[in-house]
């Protein structure tokens, strides 16, 4: 193999690693009530009360804690039992939903501000399939939620 070839070779698995390296993970808050707390200690200052769905960007794990940011970007820390594995997304203005990922198709409601949806699928086209909690599933724009 040839010394440029070598190097390209390298050069292609490294930005490849970076990438995936950088990848966000989100979860959400598993039930109502959830305190969230200045450092991964029961007696740190309490900031905030989450509720139930609340998506969460997930930071760091230090044993049974978890470094968290919401989508004002706000850091706190949270006891690992208190995440969810159920990813939910928050809406961030009035947002339509349409029944196919087109917005050319019928429209199925507008989802309002902080509505928290289901995602159940991240097409990669920009669109995202969601449910809403009364059960109808429908396509939202990416750029229209937080939590992706």
């Amino acid at each position: 193999m040839h010394k440029p070839l070598i190097k390209l070779s390298v050069i292609a698995a490294l930005a490849l690693s970076a990438n995936a390296a950088f990848a966000l993970e989100y979860r959400s808050i598993a039930r109502h009530g959830v305190v969230l707390s200045e450092a991964p200690s029961d007696e740190a200052k309490k900031l905030f009360l989450a509720s139930k769905g609340t998506p969460l960007e997930l930071l760091t794990e230090q044993g049974g804690w978890a470094r968290v940011r919401d989508r004002t970007g706000s850091l706190a820390w949270l006891k690992k039992s208190d995440l969810s594995s159920k990813h939910t997304v928050q809406v961030l203005r009035n947002a339509p939903v349409y029944k196919a990922a087109d917005a050319k198709s019928a429209l199925l409601y507008r989802a309002g501000k902080d509505l928290l949806l289901d995602m159940q699928e991240n097409t990669r086209t920009g669109w995202l399939k969601v449910k809403h909690r009364d059960g109808v599933s429908g396509f939202i724009r990416i750029e229209e939620v937080w939590g992706v």
